[in-house]
């Protein structure tokens, strides 16, 4: 009983990336013990009346994994991305990423198998989820670059345009269908930041609002505090642009104390 208590108290200190971590691990197991089961009521086959009869599917099959390596490789980019992904938003949107991904991902597959081609054998391992917070993260700090041993900086849209290249490749290819759920994953992750205010390079351009024809009336208490607040707002993002800049530039060691409480502070009211 200690040891379930043990387990539980370090569940709840640990961050949502650990969480889908360990998510991933325990079916993992349970994949291996079980092969048979996991693939008949975990895995997300391509066929529509098996998705209308186990909808779960479309979220379940993201935490089912058959080989090792697929496993590994999955919770390892999870690892880095999403613990980067959480210095820039919270683990929430973390949350709403992964499972939206996989979601779009799995539903794509299934139209993708239905329409085009015929595949028998089901969908399996988180990648859809884990491109849709890559995606999300490099639509955010393009330029952050990241120091990879044996190859030296690499910035992150470099790594993400890489990765986005090879899924599209992949259509071709006897794995089309995962790679089909990757580009669902990478278009959720480009949505959610451009178009939810959440990007930076992107962000300028998609959330342009047009001045009203209307020319809004104020009295002579309100306008001060009009002008105060949107002068106050401006400064705001000011300070958040400089800051993502020089994260951009340096790296996000390169902030100062007070720079990584104010990024943080802005995480939490996100």
């Amino acid at each position: 009983m200690d040891i379930l208590k043990d387990i539980e108290k370090h569940l709840k200190q640990t961050n949502s990336v650990e969480k889908l971590i360990y998510s991933i691990v325990f079916f993992f197991v349970i994949s291996i013990l079980f092969e048979s089961m996991a693939t008949n009521w975990f895995a997300l086959f391509g066929k529509q009346q098996i998705v209308v009869s186990r909808p779960w599917t479309l979220i379940s099959y993201a935490f089912v994994h058959f080989r090792l390596f697929h496993a590994v490789s999955n919770i390892i980019i999870l690892y880095y991305v999403g613990n980067l992904f959480l210095n820039f938003f919270s683990s929430k949107k973390l949350l709403i990423y992964y499972f939206l991904g996989v979601f779009v991902g799995g539903l794509l597959f299934v139209m993708y198998t239905s329409i085009a081609v015929k595949i028998n054998s089901p969908l399996v391992g988180a990648s859809a989820g884990v491109t849709a917070i890559l995606v999300g993260l490099a639509t955010k700090i393009p330029h952050y670059a990241l120091r990879l041993r044996f190859i030296g900086s690499v910035e992150l849209w470099v790594l993400t345009a890489i990765w986005i290249g090879l899924s599209v490749l992949g259509t071709a290819g006897v794995n089309a269908g995962g790679a089909v759920a990757h580009l669902g994953g990478a278009l959720i992750g480009y949505l959610l930041t451009a178009y939810l205010n959440e990007g930076n390079a992107f962000v300028n351009y998609f959330t342009k609002k047009e001045k009203s024809p209307f020319n809004t009336v104020y009295t002579n208490t309100e306008k001060p505090k009009t002008q105060q607040s949107h002068r106050a707002k401006k400064q705001h993002q000011r300070k958040i642009d400089a800051i993502l800049d020089k994260i951009s530039k340096a790296g996000y060691d390169a902030l100062s104390k007070a720079e990584k409480d104010f990024l943080f502070s802005q995480k939490k009211d996100n």
